[in-house]
Formats: C-alpha cells, sequence, structure tokens
C-alpha cells in the first residue's frame, strides 16, 4: 500500500477532482460531505495509514480508500463511463489549466472474486474516520515501544494482524516477520527475552524495507496484483524454509492460514492444525 500511494501521488498529486463516482452503492460508508462536494477541488497528496490510501484535498477533506483483499486500480486515459463488473468508485481528474476541461485521468477501483468489502470514506476536517484507533506503524518509536514494553499474553500473530495494536503488517508479512526473528507464532510478548523483542523489531524492519524495496521496483500498472510471489514464508505450505530448508507447515483457521518454519520457530515441534484437529475430532 506504500508503494501503491507513492505512485498514485506521482501520478494525480496536484490535479483538479472532476468527479467521483460511487459505481457500488454498499461501498461508500459516510453521507456527509458527499462526493460532489470535491468536485472542483485540488488534491495535494496521496498518502498511506495502515492499510487505507489517504487522498488529502486543499480544503482539508480526505478520501480514504480501502481496498481490501481483492481490490486493485485501473488507470483509464482518457476516463471512461462504464460500470465493469465488480466496480467500486470511479475517480476522474484533470491536469494543469485544463482544470475540468480537456483530457483527463481516471482512476476505477475494482474488487475482483466473489466478497464485496473495498469501502471508503470522504472525511470532513477532524474526522478520523476508520484512521480512529490504528495501531503503530512499524518504524516508529510507538512501535519500538510497544514491542519492548508490553506485557500482551496474546499470540504473537494475533497482535501482529491487529491493526488496533499495530497497523500495517497484517498476516502475511507477519509470517515472514516471525520467522526471520525465529519465534514461534504462538509464543506472546509477555513471554519473550529483551533479546527476542530486539529480533522481533529488526525483522519488523527488515522485512517491510526489503518488501518496499521490491515493490517499488515493480514493473506494471496499478491494477496488477503486487503480492503474488513476494512472500517467503506465508502462503508457501509444503515448501522449503528460506533459511533452514525444512518443510514449511502451516495452521490454519476459519478464513486464513499461518505459515512458519518448524526448525527455525518452534523447535522442530509440530503445531496442530485448529481446521483439521476439529475434522478428525
Amino acid at each position: 500500500m506504500q508503494a501503491l500511494s507513492e505512485r498514485l501521488d506521482a501520478l494525480l498529486a496536484g490535479q483538479t477532482l472532476r468527479r467521483a463516482d460511487l459505481l457500488g452503492f454498499s461501498s461508500l460508508k459516510t453521507y456527509d460531505p458527499s462526493p460532489d462536494s470535491l468536485a472542483g477541488h485540488r488534491l495535494v497528496s496521496v498518502g498511506r495509514r495502515a492499510k487505507y490510501l489517504v487522498w488529502e484535498f486543499d480544503n482539508g477533506t480526505r478520501i480514504v480508500l480501502h481496498l481490501s483483499q481483492a481490490g486493485r486500480l485501473d488507470v483509464e486515459e482518457p476516463p471512461k463511463k462504464t460500470k465493469p463488473r465488480g466496480a467500486v468508485a470511479r475517480f476522474v481528474f484533470g491536469a494543469g489549466d485544463a482544470g475540468l476541461d480537456g483530457a483527463g485521468t481516471g482512476i476505477l477501483v475494482r474488487e475482483y472474486g466473489t466478497q464485496r468489502k473495498a469501502s471508503w470514506w470522504v472525511l470532513a476536517p477532524g474526522d478520523e474516520g476508520p484512521l480512529a484507533g490504528l495501531g503503530p506503524e512499524p518504524g516508529s518509536e510507538a512501535f519500538a515501544t510497544f514491542i519492548r514494553t508490553s506485557d500482551s499474553n496474546r499470540h504473537l500473530t494475533t497482535d501482529l494482524r491487529d491493526q488496533h495494536v499495530v497497523s500495517g503488517i497484517g498476516r502475511g508479512w507477519g509470517d515472514d516477520i516471525l520467522q526471520r526473528a525465529k519465534l514461534s507464532p504462538f509464543a506472546s510478548l509477555r513471554s519473550l527475552t529483551p533479546e527476542q523483542r530486539e529480533a522481533l523489531l529488526a525483522a519488523a524492519t527488515d522485512v517491510l524495507a526489503e518488501a518496499l524495496e521490491l515493490e517499488r521496483s515493480r514493473p506494471g500498472g496499478l491494477s496488477e496484483s503486487s503480492l503474488g510471489g513476494r512472500f517467503k514464508v506465508h502462503g508457501r505450505f509444503g515448501e522449503p524454509c528460506p533459511t533452514c530448508g525444512t518443510t514449511l507447515q502451516r495452521v490454519s483457521f476459519e478464513s486464513y492460514e499461518m505459515a512458519y518454519c518448524p526448525t527455525c520457530q518452534t523447535g522442530g515441534k509440530v503445531l496442530a492444525d485448529r481446521r483439521l484437529s476439529r475434522l478428525l475430532k
């Protein structure tokens, strides 16, 4: 999301919003200010907070967009008027002296698959909307303090994917971070030694920095899937561990699965697969 926000900022910052079309009725989570109220306003920047794209306009109003798991952005030059399957919204911008006239750039938000969870908000100045209550970002002092001092007794994998505890990691990078730090996903912050906490901090910094560097150099358009093949552990059950070569294992939950290396992370112990365990009862 960080790399995507940078690409959008380079493409659109300074342009004027011509219109914001609601194409998926349930995707817009606010009613005031209305999207139409932003027409004619200049986009100052596109940034990121956790997994949200934050579009800042010259009047202080923001559009906040969450793509969920299957959301993509298509650049349209010139903007289209069609409503393809899975369409969520279309934002049309005009550049330079053309302002609200002339050729423009359209950003079509589409959601692939069957689920419809992509959402967007139009937030008045001072309104944090879905950004309120998000946890600290990796790389911040608040994040480092949390890792070093928290006595949380929840599983590490749970804390890392909870956006209200720490934001911007999620389960995918969480798996890779814990493998890099050589920590069991079922350990807790309370159980870690000071050395293990520092290892977790270092792993979070390194894994996310490497991921961002790769994403910034990725060729292709905004709509292409950005994470396929990028994880070294997550989603690679049955493949060799990138560190020691041991076959990676997994724990399956109701709506997701977690991957780990028994040798690097759990002292050779294979963790119980929750979904399989239920089936065997």
